[in-house]
This record gives C-alpha cells, sequence and structure tokens, in this order.
C-alpha cells in the first residue's frame, strides 16, 4: 500500500508518462475539511471498459507483473476517509484521476514528502511539461516546469545536482509557506 499522497502523486504521474503523455498537471487543494488530489494528462486515454478495469487490484497493463494496485488503493483509500474517487478518460485525450480525503478521517494520508516526489519526476523525466498546483485556502503555489527550465537556463537543469538541492528547497519553502 502506498503510505502517503506523494507516493499516490509518483503512481498516477507514472501511468501517464507511460501513457505517452508530454503534459501532466497536479493540484493539491487543501481546503480546509478536505484534501483534493487531482493528476491530468494528455496521454493516449483509455477506452470506457478500460477505464472501468483499472479499478479493479487485478487489472493492469503491465506484463513483469500481474496486479495493478495503485488507482484502486487511491479509490478505496478515498471512499474510506469519507471522501470521492472519479477517474475519467478518452481516447487519445488523457486521463484525469481525482480522489478527495475527509481531513477529520483517521484514515487520511498525510502529504507526504511532496518536494521530493516533483523533484523526481522532474528528473526522471525532463521532457515532458509538468504543472503543480499547491493550495491551501485562497492561497496557492505554482510550479511550471516550462517556465523554470527557461529561468535556470534551458535543456534539462534538474540533472545538475546543486540545482535539484535547490528546486527542492524551492518548492518545500513556497509550500511551507502556504501553512503559515
Amino acid at each position: 500500500m502506498l503510505e502517503d499522497l506523494s507516493h499516490h502523486i509518483l503512481d498516477i504521474a507514472e501511468n501517464g508518462v507511460n501513457a505517452g503523455a508530454d503534459t501532466i498537471a497536479v493540484t493539491f487543494d487543501d481546503d480546509g475539511e478536505f484534501i483534493h488530489l487531482t493528476v491530468r494528462d494528455n496521454g493516449r486515454g483509455m477506452d470506457e471498459a478500460t477505464a472501468i478495469s483499472v479499478v479493479d487490484p487485478f487489472y493492469t497493463t503491465r506484463t513483469e507483473r500481474r496486479v495493478g494496485l495503485g488507482l484502486p488503493f487511491l479509490k478505496q483509500l478515498a471512499e474510506l476517509c469519507g471522501g470521492v474517487f472519479l477517474l475519467s478518460s478518452a481516447l487519445g485525450k488523457g486521463t484525469t484521476v481525482s480522489a478527495s480525503f475527509n481531513k477529520k478521517s483517521v484514515d487520511t494520508p498525510p502529504p507526504g514528502d511532496i518536494p521530493s516526489t516533483l523533484l523526481t519526476l522532474l528528473v526522471g523525466h525532463g521532457h515532458i511539461s509538468w504543472k503543480y498546483v499547491h493550495k491551501v485556502g485562497k492561497r496557492e503555489f505554482l510550479l511550471d516546469s516550462d517556465e523554470l527550465k527557461e529561468a535556470l537556463g534551458g535543456g534539462n537543469p534538474f540533472t545538475d545536482p546543486a540545482l535539484a538541492v535547490g528546486v527542492k528547497e524551492y518548492i518545500a519553502e513556497n509550500i511551507g509557506e502556504l501553512y503559515l
């Protein structure tokens, strides 16, 4: 089972990468009562039957193992926490996965290390246009990988260890300030 929301973000984002997406947007919205998590990609998408099947733990498109547990666990966890799980997809257009969690539920997972998760995605998939929005109430932090790449000199600057550490600190600081 994935231990926190950052692990779910990583799992769903990797699904988008594997589906050929070149743009992936992640939104983490803490409205005080619920945490709403959304991951949207512009990958190949799924037909209706596949979109229904992917929440079955015994369904997977991977050949190296016979089960796919990320989305089924996320769905079960959201519902256990008094929230909602939604998956919408269209062939050739992409997929959107959304889950909400009531913060009063003892089963609501912690956010986890979101800065490390985002850095992992930036370093590992620098060719993808990443958008991350973290909202707390009416305040928000936006990370746009294309803007960040341009500000850092182009290419994939996230593979430079010194810049990667700085980017991670930048993300952590900006998310932290939302909670002050």
